[in-house]
């Protein structure tokens, strides 16, 4: 069985928040061009990311590596994508759950109440049609982004990984601060 590929912290620090960067855009995109709403920042910080999107992506590769690399089992190749689907819509789903109380108890809302309006909603917290989009992104995000990641985060060294980590971590620390002080 082919092994599961090891990640150095730098990695999973900096697929974080490529994920919430990445994240931040699609709500952006979602929020200007397909509703045309206009353009508001999505995110709970002044920077152009959305953690909870870097939470979602490092969820499912915790849950999902070993069976992404998993060949030996013939009939679970067969169903393979459609078990990654289903675990990052229910994953997902869950996090956005969580995350929704998080953000009320420390802001007195959270950005999606707006799922008030779908059919199927629970507490307009979480959407039946917002999950399937989870398990879409997440097949998507663990067979073709995840893997041109992880050829991206191998071309630098250690070293510059780390420097790159730490410059990201100061900019994110700074704006949390200011997040805090102006908001």
């Amino acid at each position: 069985m082919t092994q599961v590929k090891k990640r150095t912290a730098a990695d999973l620090f900096l697929s974080f928040w490529m994920y919430a960067v990445m994240g931040w855009c699609y709500e952006v995109f979602l929020e200007t061009v397909v509703y045309r709403w206009g353009f508001s920042n999505r995110g709970v910080l002044f920077g152009p990311y959305c953690p909870v999107y870097g939470v979602g992506a490092l969820c499912f590769l915790f849950c999902f590596d070993r069976l992404m690399v998993k060949k030996d089992v013939k009939w679970l190749n067969i169903a393979k994508p459609f078990l990654i689907f289903l675990g990052c819509m229910i994953v997902a789903t869950l996090i956005e759950l969580i995350a929704s109380y998080i953000l009320e108890a420390a802001t007195g809302s959270w950005p999606w109440q707006t799922y008030a309006d779908y059919k199927y909603n629970y507490q307009a917290r979480i959407a039946l049609s917002t999950s399937v989009r989870f398990g879409l992104g997440g097949t998507a995000f663990m067979y073709l982004v995840q893997p041109f990641f992880d050829w991206l985060l191998a071309k630098p060294s250690s070293k510059t990984k780390k420097y790159i980590a730490l410059t990201v971590l100061v900019i994110v620390c700074i704006d949390a601060v200011c997040t805090i002080i102006i908001k």
